[in-house]
C-alpha cells in the first residue's frame, strides 16, 4: 500500500514523506500517489462510526516529545493487508536523532487478525525536494522535449566554438 497509510509503509520506490506541523495540526504528505493526511491535534472527539474514509480519520496528541496518532473509521476499500472496517491504528513518531524519527505502529483489527500487532522502523531524513508522483512510461512528448533541448545545447556550443 502506497500513500499516507496509516500505517506508513515502505514501498519499492517513492517512499518519501513530508511531515509539516502548523498550529493545531500535523500534515503528512506522501510523494507517491500524492496523498495528504491532515491530523488535528486539538483534542476533538473521534468522529461518529458512520463517517468512514479510505485512510480513516486520525486524531493526534503530543505525549512529551512523541506525536501519537490514533486512526479509526476506515471504509471497506482500504487495501491494507486485507483489513476490515474494524481496523484501528496507533502510531508513535519520536525523533531519536537530528535526522531520524522512530516510527512505531500498532494495528488492531479483530475482523482480520487474532490479536493486535506492532512494528517499528526508522524514518531517515531525505535531502532535497519531494517531487510530484508521475508516470512517464511511454510519454514521448517528454522524450521529444529532451531531444530538442539537447539539440539546442549542441547548436549553441558549436556556435560558441565558431565565435
Amino acid at each position: 500500500m502506497a500513500g499516507v497509510g496509516p500505517p506508513l509503509m515502505n514501498t519499492g520506490y517513492n517512499s518519501n514523506y513530508q511531515i509539516v506541523q502548523a498550529p493545531g495540526y500535523v500534515m503528512i504528505l506522501a510523494e507517491m500517489i500524492h496523498d495528504a493526511r491532515v491530523i488535528p491535534l486539538d483534542g476533538r472527539e473521534p468522529p461518529p462510526t458512520g463517517t468512514r474514509q479510505w485512510i480513516g480519520l486520525s486524531r493526534g496528541r503530543w505525549e512529551g516529545e512523541t506525536l501519537v496518532v490514533e486512526t479509526s473509521n476506515f471504509n471497506a476499500k482500504n487495501p491494507f493487508r486485507g483489513s476490515s472496517e474494524q481496523m484501528t491504528v496507533l502510531e508513535r513518531f519520536t525523533r531519536v536523532a537530528e535526522d531520524t524519527i522512530a516510527y512505531e505502529f500498532t494495528v488492531d483489527d479483530p475482523g482480520t487478525w487474532d490479536r493486535p500487532w506492532t512494528a517499528e522502523m526508522p524514518m531517515s531524513r531525505t535531502r532535497g525536494p519531494l517531487f510530484e508522483f508521475a508516470c512517464h512510461e511511454g510519454n514521448y512528448g517528454l522524450y521529444n522535449t529532451l531531444v530538442g533541448a539537447r539539440l539546442e545545447e549542441e547548436q549553441g556550443a558549436a556556435k560558441q566554438g565558431r565565435d
